[in-house]
């Protein structure tokens, strides 16, 4: 099945916040940012056709960012190379940095059946609370209409004055 062309852009709304961020104070038209998503999508689909190639050439299955460097290189955008280096080593921080905290757990302390335990305990509070909300629940419904089984017409008889007119 073939993918629309749709498809193959980058989100317009994520297109929208770069451009707001690159140019906050500068009003771009529609055209504009159709022109600017078209060259972008059309630059990715370029640069990454290229690293495929060299990657290719080199008998490597996954494209890694040297070979994004190296069509760089060769589709005449050596200028970029220095910045591009720059956001990899970034994208690498931050990449470390989750990795870092989704291991914090491990750093507890605590082993892993004990957490294990503990969520099970807070999963078993939560059901027995849930369960006693339903009850009182039910009971409050129960209660209401055997008050209304009582007294159907929705008026309270022991307090009923209206009713002592007729009696004369």
């Amino acid at each position: 099945m073939a993918e629309s062309e749709e498809d193959l852009t980058i989100p317009r709304a994520a297109m929208n916040k770069m451009i707001k961020e690159i140019l906050p104070s500068i009003r771009v038209a529609n055209e504009s940012r159709e022109l600017i998503l078209n060259c972008c999508t059309e630059f990715i689909h370029l640069l990454s056709s290229e690293a495929n190639e060299i990657c290719n050439q080199q008998t490597k299955k996954t494209i890694s960012p040297e070979h994004v460097l190296q069509a760089l290189e060769k589709l005449g955008f050596g200028d970029f190379r220095e910045a591009a280096q720059e956001v990899m080593e970034d994208c690498k921080q931050v990449a470390a940095k989750r990795r870092r905290q989704s291991t914090r757990l491990e750093h507890l302390g605590i082993p892993e059946d004990e957490l294990l335990r503990q969520q099970q305990e807070l999963f078993a509070r939560a059901r027995e609370e849930q369960a006693q909300q339903e009850q009182h629940q039910w009971q409050m419904m129960q209660f209401a209409a055997q008050m209304s089984v009582q007294n159907p017409s929705g008026h309270l008889s022991a307090g009923n004055h209206d009713d002592e007119e007729d009696e004369y």
